[in-house]
C-alpha cells in the first residue's frame, strides 16, 4: 500500500515498488476501472489475454486465420 496525492489534471504517480510488483513499465498501456468504489489498474496485455481465454470456450483453440490457412491448403491439395 502507498499513500499518494492526485496531481494536476487528475494525474496519479504510481510508486516504483507498486509498479514493480505488478510489472508496469514506462509507456505501457493500462486499463483503469472502478470496482466496488476502488480503482483497479491492469496491464492491457492481461486484459486482452483474459478476453481471449473467455472467448476460447465459444470459438475453440484455433484462430480464424489458422483455420482459413488450413482450408486454403486443403483446397490447393485438391486442385
Amino acid at each position: 500500500m502507498a499513500r499518494v496525492k492526485i496531481g494536476t489534471n487528475g494525474r496519479l504517480i504510481v510508486p516504483v515498488k507498486l509498479r514493480k510488483e505488478i510489472g508496469l513499465s514506462d509507456g505501457m498501456t493500462v486499463v483503469i476501472e472502478t470496482v466496488e468504489g476502488e480503482l483497479r489498474v491492469r496491464k492491457m496485455e492481461d486484459v486482452i489475454r483474459n478476453a481471449q481465454e473467455r472467448l476460447k470456450k465459444y470459438f475453440g483453440e484455433t484462430s480464424l486465420s489458422e483455420e482459413l490457412i488450413s482450408e486454403r491448403r486443403e483446397e490447393a491439395k485438391n486442385e
